[in-house]
């Protein structure tokens, strides 16, 4: 066995065994939490038994292996977090978090399918245990604890009927029976889980979960005023002793055994309080667009260095804002507390990761090259069903970071993917083409796509006439990824059935098809010489309809593009001859998101300018047009403010012209 599928398979073997021996949950999502620890015991008696007999792993075992992996972390942190949250916000998110389980055993179940059993050194005994859980994994059904929804239930209904805003309305005793029912009995479990909920808060709060945060501070009055009177004396007995006040984090002595000049210090983190790029212990954890945390350096300088993607998932950032996770550095503190070690201390840098979890990340990416190389091979030569597994294993690699990203099309997958674009085999086609999305999300991969053969031909031609409706929304979300490129902006621009395949699939395709053109459509209206080709393929009428169209679900997406397409004049003339637009824009501009606003805007803007008087008396007789400009002047964004006060100006010209009706 080599060295990269050894430290893979002791990887899955302690982290198989790490999960085994969890606690199983007694309270919420107890069986959930027990089904999962079940099935990786099941697997965890496999992996020991290859590992003991040191025969190599064939090399289409690794991907799976890697998947497994993968899974079997996510299962530890979704039994992690069962244990040690809020239990309460648990009970509320009941159905959300019985799903996080169901699909990760469908996931587990996928995984097992694709592991050749007979090629591993195993027994037969335990080849019929994996066999066993493959047949309980197709046939796993959502399950939701009838006694945690019974529970969940009767919390929700007092809180329903019980005014938080006054206490004398507080059923005491029933809470209290809910909340014991659930673990906490005692008067320390009340304040574990009013901490937690504390934290839950914060979290919900940094993440943009106004209505979720708001729902927590409910919980918390009721825990916390629940306690005051299940725990009334006991509380009374506490305030006549003598008990002194837990000192303030900060003035905590710290054992002197950190020295900066000599020492590194060895310690079992947990994964989630490192940050994905440096590794280390994160100072200030921010969470970037996509809902991934990274300490505020290292995604800083990430950022600054031009990337516009998060490195963890590859998902592009609709911004690079970076907001403060409260939750993550409250726990991060408490954890350099309970260790001893100063927070904000220059000695905190020879704080490292075990060597172990970065040898293991090296022998991975060995491992995903070993992989890369096999699965290509298979695309070259295999026949038409091992070339359809190949590329669904390239396509499912791809999504596993830039690292994986760039070592697929170092191996030589994406010549091969292209030729496969034209198959006549549906799922082949569908299986490319998300391949080749996935692998564009690495920005040297756009350019290695453009330049490969008939690539951009044949992804058109996927878009045009796809077998079937996922390959044509894969290929516009791949020319949207391949257009983040200026010089692919004005290649697929100028390719004559580029936009109206796009055109076409923003008419047949399904809400995330509509979205992927718009957004691919957008991309390519930023070059000037794209505009008119877009209007001409009928692009505003259709665009105009998906705004009054709610079940689309595409608003912000169709007025990006019509704020673009207004900058060119025969946009301008398409847009203009449009009866509804401007009442719709009008409505927008109360009830739209931010971006929608500022585009809304936009578009009156470019139309007043144009038609003057006549758009601006129909939103001069329009009650709210002016309080809403008004508010986006004073509180909108620099844009949004910066036009609003523009479209203001030329209204208030309008109204002192002597010959104004009004």
């Amino acid at each position: 066995m080599d060295g990269s599928a050894k430290s893979l398979l002791v990887s899955l073997v302690n982290i198989a065994n790490e999960v085994s021996s969890m606690e199983k949950s007694h309270f919420v999502h107890a069986r959930n939490v027990s089904s999962m620890i079940w099935r990786i015991k099941l697997l965890s008696s496999m992996l020991e038994e290859i590992q003991l007999t040191c025969c190599p792993i064939p090399p289409s075992s690794i991907m799976s292996f890697n998947e497994i992996l993968s899974l079997i972390v996510k299962s530890k942190h979704m039994i992690q977090e069962c244990k040690d949250g809020s239990y309460l916000w648990s009970l509320i998110q009941l159905e959300f978090i019985s799903n996080q389980f169901y699909l990760l055993a469908k996931d587990m179940g996928n995984s097992l399918d694709t592991l050749p059993l007979s090629s591993l050194s195993i027994t037969r005994d335990t080849q019929e245990q994996v066999e066993l859980l493959q047949k309980q994994a197709k046939m796993v059904k959502l399950f939701i604890d009838p006694r945690d929804l019974q529970q969940r239930d009767r919390l929700l209904h007092v809180m329903a009927n019980n005014s938080l805003q006054n206490k004398d309305f507080v059923d005491a005793r029933k809470v209290e029976e809910i909340l014991s029912n659930i673990g906490l009995k005692t008067a320390s479990d009340y304040d574990m889980e009013i901490s937690k909920l504390e934290a839950e808060a914060r979290n919900q709060a940094s993440t943009g979960g106004l209505k979720e945060a708001s729902d927590i501070k409910n919980l918390l009055f009721l825990v916390s005023y629940s306690k005051s009177m299940i725990f009334k004396d006991v509380e009374n007995e506490r305030n006549e002793g003598e008990c002194q006040p837990l000192p303030e984090f900060q003035h905590i002595k710290i054992h002197d055994y950190c020295s900066a000049s000599s020492k590194s210090i060895t310690l079992n983190i947990r994964d989630e309080f490192l940050c994905p790029i440096s590794l280390e212990l994160m100072r200030d954890p921010v969470i970037v667009s996509s809902g991934h945390s990274y300490d505020r350096v290292s995604i800083a300088r990430w950022i600054n260095s031009g990337h516009h993607t998060c490195p963890k998932s590859g998902q592009r950032l609709i911004h690079t804002a970076l907001v403060p996770n409260y939750a993550l550095k409250s726990l991060i503190q408490q954890w350099c507390y309970e260790n001893k070690l100063p927070v904000n201390d220059p000695t905190m840098s020879v704080l490292k990761v075990n060597s172990s979890k970065k040898n293991f990340n090296a022998n991975s990416l060995d491992a995903i090259k070993m992989t890369a190389e096999f699965l290509v091979g298979k695309l070259a030569t295999g026949s038409a069903d091992t070339q359809r597994k190949a590329a669904y294993k390239l396509r499912l690699l791809a999504k596993c970071g830039m690292d994986s990203r760039k070592i697929i099309a170092e191996a030589g997958a994406i010549p091969f993917l292209v030729t496969l674009l034209l198959s006549n085999d549906p799922r082949i086609q569908e299986q490319a083409v998300t391949a080749l999305l996935n692998l564009s999300i690495f920005d040297n991969n756009k350019i290695l796509i453009m330049a490969a053969g008939k690539a951009i031909e044949n992804i058109i031609e996927v878009l045009e006439s796809g077998k079937t409706m996922e390959a044509r929304q894969n290929a516009a979300a791949a020319i949207f990824s391949l257009t983040m490129i200026d010089y692919s902006k004005v290649t697929i621009g100028g390719h004559p059935r580029a936009t109206k395949a796009l055109v076409n699939l923003l008419k047949e395709g399904t809400a995330v098809g509509k979205r992927d053109a718009a957004s691919a459509l957008f991309n390519l209206a930023v070059y000037q010489n794209n505009k008119a080709r877009i209007v001409s393929a009928g692009a505003v009428s259709l665009l105009i309809e998906l705004l009054m169209d709610d079940k689309a679900g595409i608003t912000d997406d169709a007025l990006a593009v019509l704020a673009s397409l207004v900058g060119c004049s025969q946009g301008l003339q398409e847009i203009r001859n449009s009866r509804a637009l401007v009442s719709i824009l009008i409505e927008l501009l109360r009830y739209g998101s931010a971006t929608g606003k500022e585009n809304s805007i936009t578009l009156l803007l470019g139309l007043c300018k144009e038609e003057g008087e006549l758009v601006a008396r129909r939103l001069l007789v329009n009650p709210s047009s002016i309080p809403s400009l008004q508010s986006l002047a004073a509180h909108g964004s620099l844009r949004a403010r910066r036009k609003a006060d523009a479209l203001l100006r030329l209204l208030n010209r309008c109204c002192s012209q002597p010959h104004h009706s009004l």
